[in-house]
């Protein structure tokens, strides 16, 4: 019997944000990652818009790792109907309620601004979805170990391979049918080999269509990282400046601490202090140590590392009387919101002030202003002015770079019947395009949001 199978990209698909795949076989219908739309504001207002697929419609939710642009919105798909099963692996279980309980908060809290301050044209504002929605999300979360396949829907299997992005963070090998099945590989958010913290990424034999993430498909990180940060903290020391640092909560964050520690402990930076101004790093911090197996190569703690954390708001604001040199990290990654602006609103427009960018900076951010170099930026509806140096780091970056990409779709014993590139900027993703075309021999295409192909 003849199968319909079709593949719908609802997000990720153009852009880095939002991913979302709709992967039907027969009357099967499953969704691999349900994550929210972040940076420019055309994109944040899908979030708003009816879901692209009818929630409950689906049978199952396959979620490759714990980041917002990947879970973000699976309370939003409970409240509007969904009631199948989440499928991820264990340490994302972990960090995704982490993650969606620190996105309810942060809505129920934008709402209630809007509504104080009369600024939403909704009466009364409401928020996404609320810490409720987020416990009703979390009740439906079946977690799996590596490589052990399970059931996701009919005639639809799946198992996790290690991706080496963040703690948890998983290649889904999604097998659709039983006497004539079809693979579907999605690569998730890939990683990099050698890292000090996660593990490599595991190579994945076969494929009949593969998803492949391309956020740097068309560039290389640098490989002088680790002393050019040395460099960042002997200036910062040198000049009794701050060094601002928006990070992502979860790997980013972790590594930079364990990497400031090895430098100061080495010599190779001064003994600055450190502060980590992040609940939700905190609580991500204390979940790499609980999930040691998933996290190193070898043991290699994050125990003793020099930090100090600052939980409450006033001990972040206590840091706006502090003189002298010292790391603040704390989130939103891109500054798009978190307590990171309320540093940058006070020390922004100190020329003794470093701001240091780890990694993707997606378009429509603070965090890319900065890296283009913009002269003020918009906080908290003040334009403040830039006098402060700013520092792109792309070797702390989280994701494969195009080598290592590369690397990664070699592993592949025979070519996918098609390869479709997902979860890149358009310059990125035609850049891996073509570099799969034209070195592999593959045929591969650049997926456009909304469009469905038959598989």
């Amino acid at each position: 019997m003849a199968h319909t199978r079709t593949l719908t990209f609802h997000g990720g698909a153009g852009t880095v944000t939002g991913s979302k795949y709709l992967v039907t076989h027969d009357r099967a219908r499953v969704l691999l990652d349900c994550g929210l739309f972040q940076g420019q504001k055309d994109l944040r207002l899908l979030n708003w818009a009816a879901p692209p697929v009818q929630p409950s419609s689906l049978d199952a939710i396959v979620v490759s790792h714990g980041h917002l642009d990947h879970t973000g919105a699976l309370p939003l798909f409970v409240k509007r109907g969904f009631s199948g099963a989440i499928h991820c692996t264990a340490s994302t279980a972990d960090l995704m309620r982490i993650v969606l309980t620190d996105s309810a908060h942060l809505m129920e809290e934008d709402a209630a601004r809007a509504n104080r301050y009369g600024y939403s044209k909704h009466r009364p504002a409401l928020p996404l979805y609320t810490q409720d929605d987020v416990e009703r999300t979390m009740r439906l979360v079946r977690p799996h170990v590596w490589h052990e396949p399970f059931d996701v829907a009919h005639e639809v299997s799946a198992r996790f391979f290690r991706a080496g992005h963040i703690l948890g963070s998983a290649i889904v090998d999604l097998t659709l049918g039983l006497h004539h099945p079809l693979h579907l590989v999605f690569s998730g958010d890939l990683g990099r080999w050698d890292r000090p913290i996660i593990p490599d990424p595991e190579l994945v034999t076969r494929a009949d269509v593969l998803l492949v993430e391309s956020t740097y498909g068309d560039r290389e990180h640098g490989t002088d990282s680790e002393e050019r940060l040395a460099a960042i903290l002997r200036d910062a020391a040198s000049k009794r400046g701050a060094v601002l640092v928006p990070a992502f909560a979860i790997g980013r964050t972790q590594e930079l601490l364990w990497t400031i520690a090895r430098l100061k402990r080495e010599g190779r930076a001064p003994p600055i202090p450190v502060y980590l101004d992040s609940p939700m790093a905190i609580a991500v911090t204390d979940v790499y140590e609980a999930h040691a197996p998933d996290r190193y190569h070898e043991p290699m703690a994050i125990d003793g590392v020099d930090y100090t954390s600052l939980p409450t708001p006033d001990d972040s604001r206590r840091l706006n009387t502090h003189d002298g040199a010292f790391v603040v990290i704390a989130g939103s990654g891109m500054a798009t919101g978190g307590r990171i602006l309320h540093h940058m609103q006070e020390r922004l427009s100190n020329s003794r002030t470093t701001v240091l960018l780890p990694g993707y900076q997606a378009a429509g951010t603070r965090g890319r202003a900065l890296a283009d170099g913009v002269d003020t930026l918009r906080i908290f509806g003040q334009e403040i002015p830039v006098k402060a140096q700013v520092i792109t780091l792309d070797g702390f970056s989280a994701h494969a770079d195009r080598n290592e990409l590369m690397r990664w779709l070699g592993g592949f014993q025979h070519p996918p019947k098609k390869s479709w590139i997902v979860h890149g900027e358009p310059p990125a993703s035609a850049a891996l395009a073509k570099a799969m075309r034209e070195t592999l021999g593959w045929k591969a295409e650049v997926a456009e949001r909304g469009i469905s192909v038959a598989l």
